[in-house]
């Protein structure tokens, strides 16, 4: 074989993961949108219900063709069943309830925080994962970039802050998810599909029990609602999550968790030319201090490290961690 061969097969694969890194980023900024068209069809829990179920769907066909097993212990899955309400059932309804009042524009960058209250807490829940001087800094601009984006200079005016409150809650608990998953789900031996499979469904049974309690069927059914909730399940959170893994898989977390900083950019860009959403200037300002801040969370000392860094969103896999295992995440990107 020529020497030119295996240099086309490399800038084959290369294409091929960044394809799909496309892909991914282009989803997770889109799954904002999605939200907010479905919310006007829908209530918000049956958005998150049915964003979930279709979820599930695609995570349980990938489960049969790959003939992969569910996790076994009563132990694993109590683990799964708070993952699920951490990271799915919890945090997709904040987004759900918070888009009712809020442009989905604010809401892409709220979920960009998520870095941030995940270095706040691994102070408290990391020990080994104390700050440098460097991710301190990162910490305090990136909370002067959120505090830009809401206008505080001018007292919060012309803002909702209940639905503000809500988007930022949601990145919360995407950061309380992801430091107990880190503790209680990385060693398991457990593949990323069988794990991500488990938390998505068990998050599908939360929120079965809960809507019915707070809503009721709606009297008609629009297509365009319920197209936005069929993708943001169907690719949103079912496929989005296996094009995570292969990337992750194959370039490793550190390039794969660049995409938490493509998301507010594709969903701002969405919102405001699909929607019509209109944006002052401090918005997309602030935008990018929060992105700036949020990367420096994310810097390592320069010592040699035993473990990558995962890439955070339902449950993400690194092969150094070994063959189709779960990895964790660490700040990262977080998922709507």
């Amino acid at each position: 074989m020529s020497p030119a061969a295996p240099s086309s097969a490399r800038t084959s694969r290369l294409l091929d993961w960044r394809v799909r890194f496309g892909a991914l980023a282009l989803i997770w900024g889109f799954s904002f949108l999605f939200i907010k068209v479905g919310t006007e069809g829908f209530a918000p829990f049956q958005v998150t219900f049915g964003r979930l179920l279709f979820g599930t769907v695609v995570l349980v066909v990938a489960l049969v063709v790959k003939r992969d097993r569910l996790p076994r212990g009563a132990r694993v899955w109590g683990h799964l069943t708070v993952a699920a309400l951490l990271l799915n059932a919890l945090p997709f309804s904040l987004f759900a309830y918070a888009e009712l009042t809020i442009p989905s524009t604010l809401a892409g960058i709220c979920n960009a925080t998520t870095p941030l209250w995940g270095m706040l807490l691994s102070l408290v829940a990391l020990s080994e994962d104390r700050p440098t001087r460097v991710r301190a800094a990162g910490l305090g601009i990136g909370f002067m970039g959120v505090l830009t984006v809401l206008g505080a200079w001018q007292g919060f005016s012309g803002l909702d802050v209940t639905g503000t409150a809500l988007a930022l809650l949601a990145s919360f608990s995407y950061a309380v998810g992801w430091i107990y998953v880190r503790r209680t789900l990385a060693d398991t031996g457990v593949s990323h599909l069988s794990l991500a499979t488990s938390q998505v469904g068990l998050a599908t049974l939360q929120l079965a029990v809960v809507t019915p309690l707070f809503t009721s069927l709606p009297t008609s059914v629009e297509p365009l609602p319920l197209l936005a909730v069929i993708a943001l399940g169907a690719l949103g959170t079912g496929y989005a999550m296996l094009l995570q893994y292969g990337v992750v898989a194959e370039v490793g977390p550190t390039t794969a968790s660049m995409v938490t900083y493509f998301i507010p950019v594709i969903a701002t860009t969405a919102g405001v030319a699909l929607l019509d959403e209109h944006l002052t200037w401090n918005t997309p300002l602030g935008a990018v201090i929060v992105l700036a801040g949020a990367a420096l969370t994310q810097t390592r000392p320069t010592r040699a490290r035993t473990t990558p860094t995962p890439l955070t969103h339902p449950v993400a896999g690194s092969r150094s961690a070994g063959a189709e295992r779960v990895g964790t995440t660490d700040g990262a990107p977080s998922r709507v």
